[in-house]
């Protein structure tokens, strides 16, 4: 069912992941430009705590490639350490361990050298609060207080004004808790933080001219006829998305009548993605079937006037906060939950296995109808409009 062995992302298109992800933009948008699903952006981004890594360079000090290729030479010539380090203006010492390091005269090739000591400097570094115990803890502690990072570095160069090693950046204190693979800072200490977030942006990402939480001239489901709150009445249904593991996420289709429930795969949360596929697969519906749809206020739907004029749906939206305004899709998205557990990774799935398991729900009988089906429901409604 799971789709297996998804290809990973070569070194150019990490490098443009991030650079958009500074920009601002969502997973989704960045899927779509790199050609992967949200899911696997949201890997990337999530394992570095949503901070970019630092771009790797050589040191100076370090031998380069053409100094190494002098030192292969000098092998080939038998020429002497002293002799080599003269010609490339390094110490006899460091051309001696250079040797030695890379399998000694009779084994020392410069490419491979020059690699394995590239490999090898991707060994993490330590920050400061990884080698001081004392500044680790008390950092931890005023976490915990509710203390921001920022108040934290402040308050340590007033509490130690002569003590550096007392001292930390605000910057280093989120990457501590943002990158857990640092081992510094309990994970458990994020949620202090006011943002509650789970990944950093930079200071320089900007979600302007970015709709998020935007619902423009969204109708209130106060506004919604009355007839729909009469479950006799069909063609008027509730959704809503469920959401997995890898910012991944399936919406579901209820319609209130019968409870028959569609589930329909997206590539995204964002809203171009959820209503494209809302559209095709409410599209497939006989005519009349649906007339009216009841959505929360995610910003998923915040291009509903779209979704309108493509399947002549009214769009209805519900108070913020107000989950049992939609109580049936509530109810349906709790049974799904058999088939979804919490931390299941949803991008898995394609529209044939969530076919199925809709199929599963709609051939089930429900008290509520009776011990009648969904499927049975939803058949003699449509018979009732043809």
């Amino acid at each position: 069912m799971a789709q297996m062995g998804r290809p990973g992302l070569s070194a150019s298109q990490k490098t443009e992941l991030w650079h958009r992800w500074k920009n601002g933009q969502s997973l989704s948008d960045i899927g779509r430009a790199l050609g992967k699903h949200a899911g696997s952006i949201h890997g990337v981004v999530s394992s570095n705590g949503g901070i970019a890594p630092a771009a790797r360079r050589r040191s100076r000090l370090a031998l380069t490639f053409a100094e190494r290729e002098e030192i292969s030479r000098g092998i080939a010539a038998s020429s002497s350490v002293r002799q080599i380090a003269i010609k490339i203006g390094r110490a006899p010492s460091t051309v001696s361990r250079e040797i030695a390091r890379h399998g000694g005269r009779d084994k020392y090739r410069a490419s491979d050298a020059d690699s394995q000591t590239w490999d090898q400097s991707r060994r993490p570094k330590q920050c400061r609060l990884g080698m001081n115990d004392s500044l680790q803890s008390l950092v931890a502690t005023k976490l915990s207080l509710d203390w921001s990072p920022e108040q934290i570095s402040g308050w340590l160069r007033l509490r130690f004004p002569d003590d550096k090693s007392m001292r930390v950046s605000h910057e280093t204190i989120y990457r501590s808790l943002f990158i857990q693979a640092r081992g510094v800072l309990k994970k458990e200490l994020i949620s202090h933080l006011r943002s509650k977030r789970m990944m950093r942006r930079g200071k320089a990402s900007t979600t302007e001219g970015q709709p998020r939480g935007q619902i423009i001239d969204a109708i209130s489901i106060r506004e919604r006829p009355a007839e729909v709150e009469d479950r006799a009445v069909p063609g008027h249904w509730e959704g809503d998305l469920i959401s997995g593991s890898k910012n991944s996420h399936i919406a579901t289709l209820v319609k209130r009548h019968s409870r028959f429930v569609m589930l329909v795969q997206i590539d995204g949360k964002d809203t171009a993605s959820v209503v494209s596929a809302l559209v095709r697969q409410v599209k497939q519906l006989p005519f009349g079937v649906m007339s009216s749809l009841t959505w929360d206020r995610g910003s998923e739907l915040a291009q509903h006037k779209k979704f309108t004029v493509a399947t002549d749906v009214d769009m209805y939206f519900c108070d913020p906060r107000s989950p049992w305004q939609r109580g049936t899709n509530e109810n349906t998205n709790g049974l799904l939950r058999q088939y979804f557990p919490k931390g299941t990774d949803l991008s898995g799935y394609g529209q044939q296995d969530l076919d199925t398991i809709a199929l599963r729900l709609n051939t089930r009988p429900r008290k509520t109808l009776g011990y009648m089906t969904p499927g049975v429901r939803l058949a003699k409604s449509v018979a009732m409009i043809s």
